[in-house]
């Protein structure tokens, strides 16, 4: 094994224990079991609750604008792309979003315009001042400044490397895959997007392979299981909470891949190449462990500068205020206007209503339209459902909605609009193939747990 100086051993040490403590491990405190990036994001949220719609309201303008400024601009792919350009450069789709999320927040806080899209069940409820983007703003504030710590100092490369006799067996995945879910987890299913999408354009992944980790693998990370919970009202059950999420993430990631629609996928690479070997052998000499200490080291070695650490945690944040927050307000408020003032959702929840009554949960017609709603955005049945008595109820809605994966506000648009080989009709279908499947397990630990 190489050797590495004392210095390079502390540099992959302690960043990443700093990130485990603030991202894994929940600490006591007045509402309960928290992880620490969360508790710094209320302490802040509650000091400046009065301005923080005003603050997401400019942000929601400037992604709007930045957005229809650069929608003339043709990116060269030959050329490297400037971070400015990855932030605001997006197609006609996703820019009429933003300026969808930015007219709505300047509707809601000037109460002006059709009164279903501002009223305090709508388009208020999502931008008041203890409102759901008010507290996305902190958290990823505090989650995208400290993610680095996570991310560029070797953990990911340690359990990565770590993981490589698991994922084939279990998953029929190379090792690899496992450093793309790891960043779902802890970072953001966005980012379990676009690492897949890379390397299957490097040919690294078949299509089958490419198809399996982005639709199953880019779990909603930490940071948005937290906003979850919180906005339910269960903050104190995060740990079981989470731990059911993993329960439900490993059986359905057992099974999605050995049934239709991705256990049909080709096993050819993007150029078209067959593939013709699974083995993924540690090199001579080094066992697994070893193997994943030295690519941690090597990280961790690459990433000394402090200054580069500050930038990519404030690139993470303005990520994440420009790239997710319009979306939030954009479909949210479509969809509570759909939710309050028609009947659709209702509509086609109904025949889930027989299959949770069977399940033993309460208030299954109120669970019902939540089972189909998180298609539209991940948020929606946390929002929905915060009105709903039964604490079980809760806890299945808020486990559901993070474990069904596809929602078009995000990873299922973005899975659209990358070269992975996916389209709706396939998204549709493993939408509700996690649904079915997921609900007997999140519902048993439920009825464990209430």
């Amino acid at each position: 094994m190489k050797k590495f100086s004392a210095s390079t051993w502390l540099l992959f040490l302690i960043p990443s224990l700093l990130g485990i403590l603030l991202f894994l491990i929940p600490i006591p405190t007045e509402d309960g079991w928290m992880v620490t990036i969360a508790v710094l994001a209320n302490l802040l949220a509650g000091s400046i609750e009065s301005i923080v719609p005003w603050i997401m309201m400019v942000i929601l303008i400037v992604a709007a604008l930045g957005s229809l400024f650069f929608i003339t601009k043709k990116v060269n792919e030959k050329e490297s792309v400037s971070f400015v350009d990855k932030l605001f450069n997006v197609n006609l789709f996703w820019t009429i979003v933003r300026i969808l999320g930015a007219a709505f927040a300047i509707m809601v806080l000037f109460q002006v315009g059709p009164e279903p899209i501002w009223n305090e069940n709508t388009g208020g409820l999502l931008l008041a001042g203890d409102g759901l983007l008010s507290f996305l703003f902190t958290i990823f504030l505090f989650a995208g400044l400290f993610l680095p710590l996570l991310m560029n100092f070797g953990l990911l490369e340690f359990f990565g490397t770590m993981m490589v006799k698991i994922m084939r067996p279990l998953f029929r995945l190379p090792g690899r895959s496992s450093i793309d879910a790891l960043a779902s987890w802890v970072g953001d299913g966005t980012i379990g997007v676009l690492l897949t999408s890379k390397q299957y354009e490097a040919n690294k992944y078949t299509q089958r392979e490419a198809a399996i980790i982005g639709t199953t693998f880019s779990v909603v990370s930490i940071t948005f299981a937290i906003v979850v919970i919180q906005e339910i009202g269960l903050g104190s059950y995060f740990l079981p909470y989470y731990a059911t999420v993993i329960l439900a993430g490993i059986i359905l990631a057992l099974i999605m891949p050995r049934i239709y629609p991705l256990s049909k996928k080709p096993t050819t690479f993007m150029d078209g190449s067959p593939q013709e070997s699974q083995t993924e052998d540690v090199p001579e000499g080094y066992n697994v462990a070893s193997h994943g200490i030295e690519n941690a080291l090597t990280k961790a070695d690459d990433n000394r500068s402090i200054s580069k650490f500050f930038r990519d945690g404030f690139k993470n944040v303005l990520d994440m205020w420009i790239g997710v927050a319009p979306v939030v307000m954009a479909f949210g408020t479509v969809a509570l206007i759909l939710a309050e003032y028609t009947p659709i959702f209702t509509i086609l929840g109904t025949p889930f209503e027989p299959y949770l009554r069977l399940l033993g949960v309460p208030e299954a017609a109120e669970a019902a339209q939540l089972m189909v709603v998180g298609f539209a955005d991940m948020f929606l049945p946390a929002i929905l459902g915060a009105d709903i008595e039964s604490e079980m109820t809760r806890f299945v809605v808020a486990t559901m909605s993070v474990t069904q994966l596809i929602y078009m506000s995000e990873v299922g648009g973005l899975l659209l609009g990358s070269k992975i080989p996916v389209n709706i009709f396939d998204l549709i279908v493993i939408f509700l193939l996690r649904t079915i499947i997921a609900l007997p397990i999140v519902v048993g630990v439920a009825h464990l747990l209430f």
